[in-house]
């Protein structure tokens, strides 16, 4: 089950970790601080952060990744609501009268 916090996820940096899912995000900080030369030849995926691959299969990936569904879907939903945020939070703040005259 991809949702169940506690299953078992692969560290991309050192491949005899294995983490729970829960723990994943903070392992990955640390392993990048323990394994900075590893860490190096790898690249992040734009659509998610605990997607690390080498270098060199970035685009690769970024093509195939199932996190771009989720990105592109949440884009066309937005864009297919109306702004009613920015029409209904339209100020209607005015400043006060100033009655200062900088030029006496």
């Amino acid at each position: 089950d991809l949702l169940d916090p506690e299953r078992l996820i692969q560290c991309p940096l050192v491949k005899h970790h294995r983490i729970r899912a829960r723990r994943f995000p903070y392992h990955l900080v640390k392993c990048k601080e323990s394994n900075p030369e590893i860490a190096k030849r790898l690249a992040t995926c734009p659509f998610n952060a605990r997607h690390l691959v080498p270098q060199a299969d970035l685009s690769d990936h970024i093509m195939k990744c199932n996190d771009k569904a989720f990105m592109e879907q949440d884009v066309v939903s937005r864009s297919c609501e109306p702004p009613q945020d920015q029409l209904n939070s339209g100020s209607t703040w005015q400043a006060p009268p100033c009655d200062e005259d900088w030029e006496t």
